[in-house]
């Protein structure tokens, strides 16, 4: 089979800086991680969330699904490395290819959990943020299938068909022999491609219903488990790549079965959660942030400033009892006021007055006033014998608030209240 258009294959996937080999494979993972990790980053911060979150996640998710990644592969290909004519040895050559998107989520969600039980935070909320970025970044790791010319599809004849080159097609039971159903066969379909262009549209369904929907407690993160493994069931259909069959279906076809059921149960039942997310605003800083010790230090200065407000208030309010009249327009109810306006209205009132340290002392002086009779003696007096109030304190009517004060108490002796007018 001749093919005039196709997609051709790179011709090598390594590259050699002296002793240091670079590997293509390795370069579509890093980016895919820092793809994820940038997304996973604005989502977060678009929640409420603490900015750097992702990053501390990311470093204990990261390894934890590579490894997760590594044994799902060998323990499902294990007869290439365990079988009768396997390498032990070749189960440690992750950059030769063999992740298993199954475990790399599986272990790395474990990694996830304990970062946000380390950060106080809910690790829901966090799979929701960082959803979109993680089928992004299976999207770009796939290109290094296409680098490694490996799980592509049926034999294709077609202009958007993958050229594989002959030591890279399909081989007599993982061995050297090339399988001779595929030895004139050049072009095949490009399932990483496939893959890819699936992964980019769940990113941008994922980040669609939740911008419209409002999804939260998981569910964004388990709407993209069930988009993902829906395109992946069709996907898989088409390799050709060796794998153990169930019932007539590849694993991997049972397995996106599976977790798409359980995917879509959790979004029925959760259907109508509500209620806060823990996402660790900046507000609830770590202790060791920066930014804690400044509200802390902040917290502890208010308290100090209102104590320092309250006790100066207190020479105010002596020295307002000082000056007497001053004293008038905002306190006219009081013993001293009324005294003060009309000394002669009543003896009685006279007679108070000397006795002004335990009868006319006001009544919200601080405790520490109260136990110094001598200063608030020579202070009384001198209210006693203030002058009568000074004519701006008047109203249009004649009587200001102290006037007030005392056509009441001649109301009270029995002597007459001039007229106002």
């Amino acid at each position: 089979m001749h093919q005039l258009a196709y997609i051709p294959s790179p011709s090598q996937g390594v590259w050699h800086l002296g002793p240091v080999p670079v590997r293509a494979y390795a370069i579509m993972i890093i980016l895919g991680i820092v793809a994820a990790v940038w997304l996973g980053e604005r989502r977060w911060a678009a929640k409420g969330g603490t900015p750097g979150v992702i990053v501390d996640v990311a470093v204990w998710a990261v390894p934890f699904g590579l490894v997760g990644g590594r044994l799902y592969h060998v323990i499902t290909d294990y007869q290439r490395y365990f079988g009768a004519d396997g390498d032990p040895v070749r189960a440690l050559e992750i950059w030769k290819g063999g992740l298993g998107i199954w475990g790399a989520v599986a272990l790395g969600a474990v990694g996830a959990i304990i970062a946000c039980r380390r950060r106080g935070i809910s690790v829901l909320a966090l799979g929701d943020a960082v959803a979109p970025g993680i089928v992004l970044a299976q999207g770009i790791g796939r290109w290094g299938n296409y680098w490694n010319q490996e799980l592509y599809g049926r034999p294709l004849d077609a202009f958007w068909a993958l050229k594989i080159d002959e030591n890279h097609r399909p081989m007599l039971d993982g061995g050297p022999a090339l399988d001779p159903k595929y030895a004139d066969v050049a072009t095949y379909h490009p399932t990483f491609l496939y893959e890819a262009l699936w992964c980019v549209g769940v990113a941008v369904l994922v980040i669609w219903a939740d911008r419209r929907y409002k999804l939260t407690h998981g569910r964004a993160f388990f709407l993209y488990v069930a988009a993902y493994t829906l395109g992946r069931g069709w996907i898989e259909a088409l390799r050709i790549d060796d794998a153990h069959h169930v019932l007539g279906l590849r694993l991997n076809d049972w397995t996106s079965i599976v977790v798409f059921l359980g995917a879509v149960a959790y979004l029925y039942l959760a259907r109508n959660r509500t209620g806060p997310e823990s996402v660790g605003a900046p507000a609830e800083a770590a202790p060791g942030d920066p930014g804690a010790a400044g509200s802390a230090s902040r917290a502890e200065e208010e308290p100090k400033a209102g104590a320092e407000a309250a006790d100066g208030a207190e020479p105010a309010e002596d020295a307002q009892d000082a000056e007497g009249p001053a004293d008038e327009e905002t306190r006219p109810e009081s013993a001293d006021a009324t005294a003060a306006d009309e000394p002669e209205a009543h003896s009685a009132e006279t007679e108070a007055a000397e006795d002004a340290p335990e009868d006319t002392a006001p009544k919200d002086t601080a405790p520490e006033d109260a136990g110094e009779p001598e200063p608030a003696a020579e202070r009384e007096p001198e209210s006693a014998a203030a002058p009568e109030p000074e004519p701006a304190a008047e109203t249009e009517n004649g009587a200001g608030k102290g006037g007030a004060a005392a056509e009441s108490a001649r109301a009270k002796t029995g002597e007459p209240v001039p007229d106002g007018k």
